[in-house]
Formats: structure tokens, C-alpha cells, sequence
């Protein structure tokens, strides 16, 4: 196993996840492998920055957990970069606000380092549905809708062309080479695009490190909290609708080819083997069939919509995003 210090990102931006917030760092707290440090940074929000400054000024001097303010625009990108420099260890891995991590999450992660080669690795990120359960309509091949691991991914431990965001690590020599994460891509609150930013910085990765490894093991395990908002169809619309945007960007940004290359399997495979099962089950008069293969046409539908606006968008110039410098690593 790599010897390597682990930093736990952590951005955080509303006070309405508080019980969540303590809940992530908690996880970070009682792993098996304890991580160097948990770092919370808030994103424009004066009011929560200083009350989880109040919930942990205990762990001030030693460090475990530092609360830190976005130094940059808003939005997670800006944070996640805030992190970055502000962070000790040789490795920084993400956890996202609203998921809690098992114990043997930063061991997985630390395991994948052996190989000098390998710059990033990722995990399983699993829903858990506000509701109790997974609405009967929504197909597994869409998981990410919702933030998720989706049907499709290769198990076990696999090479990737870029890891899963909220359930990511890096060493720091990544955004040394490549920079760190793309402003005016990822997610700031509601506003569209909303996400596609770990695409392509790993693409951005690759390209300045042509030998890079990037792994995903599946036994890095975190479990994240799906709200009952986002279990309905509008959103599952949006959201797709939102994804389609932002690979226009990244193809934009890095070329159809590589940033499309696994959406083409994903499209051609997945999704119609998802639509057949969809329609097996619902000759077989099991409970969202139909749904489920109705979900999954109009959720390509709808992205190939926002990837067309998003695409006449950038070429007109109407869209854009910036990639800036990492500094610090020792604050």
C-alpha cells in the first residue's frame, strides 16, 4: 500500500445540508486510514464559514479539519481548486457534501498509488433515495443523473478515462501538470452547464501526462443522499438536458473524439441493452419496464438536444470556461 498523505476536499455551500456536512466529515474521521486532513470550503457563504468555523475550532490547532473560504469565483470548480492549494498531502481526494464514505474508502484509494503511474482513482459512489427506495421508472444506466455510479461502468478495479467527481482522488503532481479544476463548467447552485469538469481536466490530465493511470476501484465505496426533488422526471430531464451542454463544451475544449470517447460505448451498448430490459420487464409485467425504457430514450433525446445548443453555443462563442494554476500545497 502507497505511504502517501491523503487531503479530503470537501466544498460545501448551503447551510441546509449542516446534518449532511457533519455527517461527511464524521465518515472522514473514522477511517480506517486516517486521512492528514479534512478540508470544508465554503463558497461564498459568510454565514455558514463561520459557524462550521465555530463547530470545529477544537480541531484548529491540530489541523484534522480546517474550514476555509473559496478564494475564487463561485461554483465548485473554484472550490474544489481552493482546496487544492491549500492542501498538505501528496494525494487529494473529493467527497461531496451530501455522501458519507466507508471506512475503508482512503485505504482503496491510498492502495491505487503503488504504481508511480497512476495520477487519479476513483470509487463507487451509491444513491441513497430520499424517498426509501429507487422510483420504479429510473434506469441505472442513468445514476449519474443523480450523481451516482451508473450501469456501464467496467467493476472492479479498471482503467478510466476519467474518474467520477464527488468520489475522486489525485495526486497533487496532477494539477501540477495540468492545471487544477475548469471554472465556468462544474456546478454553481442551479445554474446550467453542471457538471463535466473531472472529464475534462482527466482529459487535460492525459494529454500533458501521456503515461498517466486512471484508475476506478469499486470498493472505494461512498454512499450519497438523492432528495426527494430529484427523484422526479423534471429534474432527471434537466439534468440530462444540463449534461448534454457541458460535453459541448469539453468536445469543444478537447476535441470530439477523446471527449465523447466513452459516451460512444455508452450510447451504442448501454443504453439499448437498458432499453430492452426496460421492455422485457415490461412484458413480463414487472413493476417500471416501460418507464424505465421510456426514461432512457427521452434522457438521450434530451442531452443530444443540450449537446446541439451547447455546441452552436461554443462555436459562437457564446460559452466558455478557464483553467487556471494551482498555487500553495503547504497553507
Amino acid at each position: 500500500m502507497s505511504d502517501l498523505d491523503i487531503s479530503v476536499v470537501i466544498c460545501v455551500y448551503t447551510e441546509d445540508r449542516w446534518e449532511d456536512i457533519l455527517a461527511a466529515v464524521s465518515s472522514v474521521r473514522a477511517q480506517s486510514r486516517p486521512a492528514l486532513e479534512t478540508l470544508l470550503v465554503v463558497d461564498h457563504n459568510p454565514t455558514l464559514l463561520d459557524r462550521l468555523a465555530k463547530e470545529y475550532k477544537d480541531c484548529k490547532e491540530t489541523g484534522e479539519v480546517r474550514v476555509l473560504a473559496n478564494a475564487g469565483p463561485r461554483g465548485l470548480s473554484a472550490g474544489r481548486n481552493t482546496g487544492i492549494a491549500a492542501a498538505r498531502g501528496e494525494v487529494i481526494a473529493f467527497l461531496d457534501d451530501d455522501a458519507v464514505a466507508e471506512r475503508e474508502w482512503l485505504r482503496r484509494f491510498a492502495e491505487g498509488y503503488a504504481d508511480p503511474r497512476v495520477m487519479a482513482v476513483g470509487g463507487r459512489t451509491m444513491p441513497i433515495w430520499a424517498s426509501g427506495r429507487r422510483p420504479a421508472w429510473f434506469p441505472e444506466e442513468f445514476d449519474w443523473v443523480v450523481g451516482c455510479t451508473y450501469r456501464g461502468l467496467p467493476p472492479g478495479l479498471v482503467r478510466v478515462r476519467n474518474v467520477l467527481g464527488g468520489n475522486a482522488s489525485f495526486r497533487r503532481t496532477a494539477f501540477d501538470a495540468a492545471g487544477g479544476f475548469a471554472t465556468g463548467i462544474g456546478r454553481d447552485g442551479d445554474k446550467r452547464p453542471l457538471g463535466c469538469e473531472e472529464t475534462e481536466l482527466c482529459i487535460r490530465l492525459t494529454r500533458a501526462r501521456p503515461d498517466a493511470i486512471l484508475l476506478i476501484d469499486d470498493r472505494a465505496v461512498i454512499h450519497h443522499r438523492v432528495p426527494e426533488a430529484r427523484e422526479h422526471f423534471g429534474y432527471f430531464r434537466t439534468r440530462a438536458y444540463a449534461e448534454g451542454l457541458s460535453k459541448a463544451l469539453v468536445a469543444r475544449s478537447v476535441g470530439a473524439d477523446k471527449g465523447l470517447e466513452s459516451e460512444r460505448r455508452y450510447t451504442t451498448r448501454v443504453l439499448p441493452a437498458g432499453v430492452v430490459r426496460g421492455l422485457r420487464d415490461a412484458v413480463l409485467a414487472r413493476p417500471g419496464g416501460a418507464g424505465r425504457a421510456g426514461a432512457i430514450v427521452a434522457g438521450v433525446l434530451t442531452a443530444a438536444g443540450g449537446y446541439v445548443v451547447g455546441s452552436v453555443r461554443a462555436r459562437k462563442g457564446g460559452a466558455a470556461f478557464s483553467v487556471v494554476g494551482i498555487e500553495g500545497g503547504s497553507q
